[in-house]
C-alpha cells in the first residue's frame, strides 16, 4: 500500500464528508446517502485494484502458475 493511496483515499473521504454536511444541510438526505454510497463503492474499486497488484506480485515473486 503505497503513501499515495492513503492520501487518495483520505482526500475522498473528506470530499464525501464535505458534500454530506452540505447536501443534509440542504435538506437532500436520499442524495447525501447516494454520495456515501458512490464513496464507499470507489474506495472498494481503489482497494480491490491494489489487492489485484499484490496478488500479481505474489505470485511472480514465488513464480506460481
Amino acid at each position: 500500500m503505497s503513501f499515495e493511496m492513503v492520501l487518495k483515499i483520505a482526500g475522498i473521504g473528506l470530499l464525501v464528508g464535505i458534500l454530506v454536511m452540505v447536501l443534509d444541510q440542504a435538506n437532500r438526505k436520499e442524495i447525501s446517502q447516494l454520495t456515501v454510497l458512490a464513496g464507499v463503492v470507489v474506495v472498494l474499486y481503489i482497494v480491490v485494484q491494489a489487492v489485484g497488484d499484490l496478488f500479481s506480485l505474489v505470485k511472480s515473486v514465488f513464480q506460481l502458475y
